[in-house]
């Protein structure tokens, strides 16, 4: 039995996907803000459960082993069983499926937060208001949901910020059998999971590293396998490719995460790289296409997004709905050089200016 006065003992069920994860710190970090003696137990898939590792505010990690659209009722059902004696006071379900909903339900949790999605009223005992569509910031409504139901709607926060290990490069790029150059970096994150309508071109990322070439930069591609095509397109098309690394589906995500720490400067997709990158406090340029630098921007003081805003941004499509991708195409690598300048010269003013950690003091 749980002492009286004892500290709270949290789980949180993480996002499945790795941008969500790095903006659900924003929440880790209100939670240990408000609660400093709390145990913070963060459950999450393999992969993006790496993340967590280098996450202060994390206490414990817990690997699912569920697969992506698979009930698995029974394993849910033995896993949740087994977090029983783990004496967890509540739970925040960050995911809005049903599925994600049951490992706290079998766990016997007393105090179950999540917000209205899938069916699962008595799955989820704290049932909040869904948010209307994908007009607000996505952290924010990620710690909206740690704190209690009568309190305002969130407008600051702290930022994540993830730690590396400085000393990891050499390391890295010796297993790769790679010489580590002395020419700044810019990293090139090319890829992105949910669809082309959000990959800006080849040719406009291969125009970007050439003028950094010329400036005697050296650039790495960073990203997944299926990067690779795309990484090595890149490459194919500058100028100098001897001061060209394609490391995509080269490393694993913490290798990327302290490679992406060592950068000079970033240009990224919307993707989880970006995010990633944005956490390790290096200046980002973060190009949106069918996605809303409103919805998920990236979270620093030396980020920010790049978009047109043509009428059709954001449509949230995986591919361009109108046959075009003017969103993207249209998008010139002189604006992207422009804002990633603007980025280098001084501290810009972005979200993360105006997200302060004092309210939950």
């Amino acid at each position: 039995m749980r002492e009286i006065g004892s500290a709270p003992r949290i789980l949180v069920i993480s996002p499945a996907w790795v941008g969500d994860m790095v903006m659900a710190q924003s929440l880790f970090k209100v939670l240990k803000t408000r609660q400093p003696q709390a145990w913070l137990c963060v459950a999450a898939p393999a992969f993006t459960a790496q993340l967590a590792t280098r996450m202060l505010e994390v206490d414990e990690v817990i690997e699912i082993p569920f697969h992506h659209g698979k009930l698995q009722l029974n394993e849910r059902y033995r896993h949740g069983r087994s977090l029983r004696a783990r004496g967890f006071d509540r739970a925040i379900i960050l995911p809005g499926s049903t599925k994600a909903a049951l490992l706290p339900f079998f766990a016997r949790i007393p105090v179950r937060s999540g917000y209205r999605g899938e069916p699962r009223r008595g799955l989820v005992n704290d049932l909040r208001p869904k948010p209307i569509g994908k007009r607000g910031h996505m952290a924010a409504q990620f710690v909206q949901l740690g704190l209690p139901p009568d309190e305002p709607l969130v407008s600051r926060y702290p930022p994540p910020q993830l730690t590396t290990r400085a000393r990891a490069t050499a390391d890295i790029m010796a297993s790769l059998n790679l010489k580590v150059l002395d020419n700044p970096i810019l990293v090139l994150c090319p890829g992105a999971e949910y669809g082309p309508a959000k990959c800006w071109p080849s040719h406009h990322f291969a125009a970007l590293a050439n003028h950094y070439l010329q400036q005697d930069w050296q650039i790495w591609l960073v990203g997944s396998d299926k990067d690779q095509p795309i990484a090595q397109a890149i490459i194919h098309s500058c100028k100098t490719q001897d001061r060209c690394l394609n490391l995509a589906g080269r490393t694993s995500l913490l290798q990327a995460v302290d490679l992406l720490a060592q950068a000079r400067a970033v240009v990224s997709n919307d993707s989880g790289l970006m995010h990633v990158a944005a956490a390790t406090g290096r200046p980002v340029a973060g190009i949106f296409g069918s996605s809303s630098p409103q919805h998920t921007p990236p979270l620093s003081n030396c980020a920010q997004a790049v978009s047109l805003e043509l009428p059709c941004q954001p449509c949230f499509a995986r591919q361009c709905p109108l046959g075009h991708l003017d969103c993207l195409e249209e998008l010139a690598p002189r604006q992207v050089i422009d804002t990633l300048e603007g980025l280098l010269a001084e501290p810009h003013t972005t979200l993360a200016d105006i997200i302060s950690p004092s309210p939950f003091k």
